[in-house]
């Protein structure tokens, strides 16, 4: 009995794979040559060889899988003749005996290229780890060719499809690969279809029971708001109509990672997620009327019947994301009264918008965007040793993107929640190294403001600036990171550690403890942390030369009385700023029945400096005590 279902089960795998090779080889022989055609029949033939008593863990035969990855890559991604080989061979030197240089041998260079990209190479140490070094390996294909990409995308998106046949903790790890690393790159390929579904199927896998809530209240939502969207889009459908003006109208819900991602980031809960839903306006291609006039003209025609929300548009017409979508966005108040966040698009928008780098439209900024891909993976693979490879990959280009403008009207692209230390590096390395403060929108700001997209950046320079440890928590792009630890690098650092409690400086009277790490920990000598570990570890004690240095600062604090007078606090600010040239770093005054009590935070060389400068300060007129505070 079991033998006979084994052998029906076996025909059944013959009949469907029969099935699925006949009907891809259907549909692209229309555009292939008999030459081409020939060479992806021998590809299959081989392939169907090699994986021959291979399973799946479905129990299916193993060939069903790069037929599926071949039909990916031939009707949804459109490639041509070699990548649709490479596809039913991307798994053959990785699992069977056959080689590269058999794949070589009967398809050439170019297919046996393509498989040796996606193929992952088996090493008996990784640089970083095995998953790491695969990413690697993948991207770095890029500098040659942007197939390969193509190719291991329809790979991940085929094994996320059938996901559901693994073990809990294997579908965690692949989820989480293609949710941190596949459907960003998708994404910002231009690929908005594999990106939305590569994400859902991620959530589903990582989060089911999250998952399946989310999908039943969107199931819900719709039905609940079926009605007023019928009324609000036949009215749109009528007035295009009145205008003879030929469009689709229809209403497209968000996707269960969509809104589990904006709850994520707004912290709310699904009812109070604004904008649930879509709605889509697509008009076909015409010679006579430009896309953006007729976006405008719609545009004019919806806000003529509805009130617009202020600030409600986004045009991404003549601005599109650096991932090449197009389309108008507005936000109009329904019969309903609640905003509708409508989309105006053209067909080839819409065309472009799925088939993204695929569509091969220069006018898209795609092209500009995958060389900038090329170089800035070449600028971090020669800096390799300053960050993690795909971290600095994903700061710079997984992050959704912003439109920013310098003055004159200079477009500036950055990743979203980017700072103006970011912009200034982006116009240049000597901008951001001496970068004083921003003016965002003509406000004053900080060069750590995160910027929004439309935003106009001026950035103010100081030669006296230089950058600080800090920065570096203030920037997103690989760019700004990259020039911010090189020159960080070159600022000379003490080799020991002060305490943090006495906060010691050179010419203090010092006692060093080497710690659990066989780092010095500088202490002052009257320090309590100090007596206490001399009293409990003293064969820990070193002596330490802890000169005073003119490139390293130390920050300081100390706390005035005085008597309150004209011209006080410009004298006490005098006294730091013009007798040392040092900079104050921050300065809070309490003046209380004709008291002042006045606390100044700035930074010294040495411990004979501060004292210089509270001699001086002691010397003001009005003032009755300075003391040296600890710097919380």
């Amino acid at each position: 009995m079991k033998e006979n279902q084994r052998i029906n089960s076996m025909d059944t795998y013959e009949i469907m794979i029969a099935d699925r090779i006949t009907a891809l080889f259907t549909a692209i022989a229309s555009r292939m040559p008999f030459e081409d055609m020939e060479r992806i029949k021998a590809a299959y033939e081989l392939a169907a060889e090699a994986h021959k008593l291979q399973k799946r863990k479905t129990g299916e035969p193993y060939i069903i899988h790069p037929i599926a990855v071949a039909r990916i890559v031939a009707e949804e991604f459109c490639l041509g003749s070699n990548p649709i080989i490479a596809a039913f061979l991307h798994d053959v030197v990785e699992d069977t005996p056959y080689s590269i240089e058999d794949i070589r041998m009967r398809f050439g260079d170019d297919v046996a290229f393509l498989v040796r990209v996606v193929t992952k190479e088996k090493k008996d140490h990784y640089e970083t780890s095995k998953q790491v070094d695969n990413f690697k390996q993948m991207l770095d294909s890029i500098h040659y060719d942007i197939r390969a990409l193509l190719l291991k995308l329809a790979d991940r998106l085929h094994n996320m499809r059938t996901l559901d046949s693994m073990r809990a903790d294997k579908q965690m790890k692949i989820a989480g690969e293609t949710d941190y690393f596949y459907a960003p790159l998708a994404n910002r390929l231009g690929l908005y279809g594999v990106k939305t579904e590569l994400e859902n199927l991620s959530l589903k896998f990582r989060c089911p029971q999250e998952y399946a809530v989310l999908k039943t209240a969107l199931a819900e939502d719709e039905e609940n708001n079926r009605a007023g969207l019928s009324v609000f889009t036949q009215k749109i459908n009528d007035v295009l109509a009145a205008n003879d003006i030929s469009a689709k109208v229809s209403v497209e819900y968000r996707t269960p990672y969509s809104i589990w991602r904006k709850m994520q980031l707004s912290g709310r809960d699904f009812k109070h997620i604004d904008y649930r839903h879509v709605i889509d306006i697509v008009f076909p291609d015409s010679v006579s009327v430009s896309e953006k006039n007729r976006c405008l003209q719609i545009y004019s025609l919806l806000t003529d019947i509805y009130k617009e929300k202020p600030g409600g548009i986004t045009n991404y017409v003549d601005s599109p994301k650096e991932n090449g979508y197009q389309s108008l966005h507005v936000r109009l108040l329904s019969e309903r009264g609640e905003w509708e966040e409508v989309h105006i698009s053209s067909t080839r928008m819409i065309y472009n918008s799925r088939m993204g780098c695929i569509a091969g439209r220069a006018e898209s900024g795609v092209e500009h965007w995958i060389q900038k891909f090329k170089d800035v993976l070449r600028d971090i693979a020669f800096h390799g040793k300053e960050g993690g490879f795909i971290e600095s990959v994903v700061s710079s280009f997984y992050n959704d993107d912003i439109l920013v403008f310098t003055p004159k009207g200079r477009g500036i692209i950055l990743p979203q929640h980017a700072t103006a230390l970011d912009f200034a590096y982006e116009i240049h390395s000597k901008i951001g190294e001496h970068a004083q403060y921003a003016r965002v929108n003509g406000k004053l700001c900080s060069v750590k403001t995160v910027l929004k997209r439309g935003d106009c950046v001026e950035i103010g320079v100081n030669e006296r600036i230089s950058p600080k440890q800090d920065w570096l928590e203030h920037v997103l792009t690989y760019k700004a990171k990259r020039h911010l630890l090189s020159a960080l690098r070159k600022v000379k650092t003490s080799p020991l550690h002060r305490c943090p409690d006495c906060h010691p400086l050179p010419g203090d009277e010092v006692v060093g403890f080497v710690a659990d790490d066989k780092s010095v920990i500088v202490h002052k000598r009257n320090c309590h942390t100090a007596i206490t570990l001399a009293s409990q570890q003293g064969d820990s004690i070193v002596e330490v030369d802890f000169k005073d240095d003119t490139n390293i600062l130390y920050p300081v604090r100390i706390n005035i009385k005085a008597v309150d007078r004209y011209h006080l606090l410009s004298d006490l600010i005098n006294a730091i700023t013009e007798k040392l040239k040092l900079s104050i770093i921050g300065l809070t005054t309490i003046t209380v029945d004709e008291i002042v009590d006045c606390t100044i935070d700035f930074s010294v060389h040495s411990v004979r400096e501060l004292n210089e400068i509270i001699a001086y300060v002691n010397g003001i007129d009005g003032v009755d005590e300075v003391r040296r505070r600890a710097v919380v």
